[in-house]
């Protein structure tokens, strides 16, 4: 699941399905909201699993003793943009408003992986962190990945400044033309999308299995929140991915 703008109770600047505690939204608002997500998956709000985002590439393996940290019970954990578990039944929750969200489906061994990967996480290569934790954790293999890069700010919107472009070209030094574009006076346009995409790819997951987004979350404001579009005054859009209880994937 990603989420839209749209189906929640939320007003004003987090109208209407706002999936953040922590931008001034209320609470019993938010959590009417998740439990509207939660019954999508014929599930109740102890089942979700939320990350701790800090722009990190941690990642953490999540069990049912999980269940329910970060809405129903105070989170054990700090600085984790990254989660996977192999327990059907259990909710991840990533949250968004411009960064690119990752999804991972392990084929044969029945796991999965959501990850947030901003430009640090990209630039720290936050999907082969994801792999490498689903690898050590379960058993996968790269050639058995199902994965999305999921609806995140486009090239054509995400201007970035020197800083940022130095750091992707010591980071993609054979792939910095077609991830950064020199707009002149030290600006530069960053496609997120194709930097994840790239990084997959060097993990082994085979391109006929990734799907890249074509939906900007910058681009499309009335629909999705955009923390450069909105100038910070928004809610939080949420990636989920659960296993299915009961059920092989083929």
């Amino acid at each position: 699941c990603f989420t839209t703008r749209m189906g929640g109770v939320s007003e004003g600047v987090f109208s209407s399905m706002n999936l953040s505690f922590t931008r001034g939204d209320k609470e019993e608002a938010v959590k009417e909201n998740f439990r509207r997500i939660a019954e999508t998956f014929h599930k109740t709000c102890e089942d979700f699993v939320f990350t701790d985002q800090t722009h990190t590439t941690n990642i953490r393996k999540v069990t049912r003793e999980d269940r329910g940290k970060g809405i129903l019970r105070p989170k054990d954990y700090t600085e984790v943009d990254g989660l996977i578990t192999n327990e059907p039944g259990i909710i991840l929750a990533t949250f968004f408003a411009d960064c690119v969200p990752l999804y991972f489906v392990d084929t044969k061994n029945h796991a999965i992986g959501m990850s947030h990967s901003g430009w640090r996480g990209t630039v720290n290569r936050m999907g082969k962190a994801t792999i490498t934790a689903m690898q050590n954790a379960y058993g996968t293999k790269p050639e058995d990945l199902v994965c999305a890069i999921g609806p995140s700010i486009c090239m054509d919107c995400y201007e970035v400044s020197e800083d940022v472009a130095e750091a992707f070209r010591k980071a993609f030094p054979n792939q910095t033309n077609q991830i950064l574009f020199d707009k002149g006076n030290g600006k530069y346009q960053l496609d997120l999308w194709r930097a994840n995409e790239i990084i997959l790819l060097e993990e082994g997951v085979r391109q006929e299995n990734i799907a890249t987004t074509n939906i900007c979350t910058c681009c499309n404001e009335k629909y999705l929140f955009s923390h450069r579009a909105s100038h910070g005054r928004r809610g939080n859009l949420g990636a989920f991915l659960m296993l299915k209880e009961g059920n092989k994937l083929d």
